[in-house]
């Protein structure tokens, strides 16, 4: 609409003047550039019209592209949050089970160390008993020892030839009964 009121004015100033040349410089690129103007717009707007129309399926394309892209990586995101959060149940199952684990095997440490203890205190006291034993048994056998020496040294100063006569006699003659039963 425009174009044409610039083509009616041109022809009413065409008519009214005549043709003839312009030398005014200004007047004339005016004239020239909406006489342009007009022309692109009458024979460019289809084209125009399809470059709009191009670049507006090319931009909903890349909307619809970075939509579906969107969706994917929200899917992505949900799926990697279920394997977090399966991942973490699952880290807590194992904790939790490691928790038992351990509880159950110090337990049973501290039965064996109490066991250990028990078997060592038997073992002290055995040992105690035994070297008990063995050190009585070892005065009893001094003791004995020392009798006996003191008794043969007592016998050989106080008994003589008939007295020590005497009493093998009386010991073979022990022998002797006591061989008869």
């Amino acid at each position: 609409m425009v174009v044409i009121n610039y083509i009616n004015t041109f022809i009413n100033v065409a008519e009214s003047e005549g043709f003839g040349i312009n030398t005014d410089l200004y007047e004339t690129n005016v004239l020239n550039l909406s006489v342009v103007i007009g022309v692109l717009v009458f024979f460019g707007k289809d084209i125009l019209n399809e470059s709009l129309k191009s670049r507006k399926e090319t931009i909903l394309k890349s909307l619809q592209d970075v939509d579906n892209k969107l969706q994917e990586a929200t899917d992505k995101l949900n799926n990697a949050k279920l394997q977090f959060e399966s991942a973490k149940t699952k880290s807590e199952e194992i904790r939790s089970q490691g928790l038992v684990l351990a509880s159950q095997t110090s337990q049973k440490l501290l039965e064996r160390v109490d066991e250990d203890v028990k078997r060592l205190e038997e073992t002290k006291f055995a040992t105690v008993r035994f070297e008990k034993e063995k050190a009585i048994t070892e005065v009893c056998q001094k003791v004995t020892q020392l009798a006996m020496e003191s008794a043969i040294a007592k016998l050989s100063t106080t008994l003589n030839s008939n007295l020590k006569k005497k009493f093998v006699q009386r010991r073979l003659e022990l022998f002797a009964s006591m061989s008869e039963e």
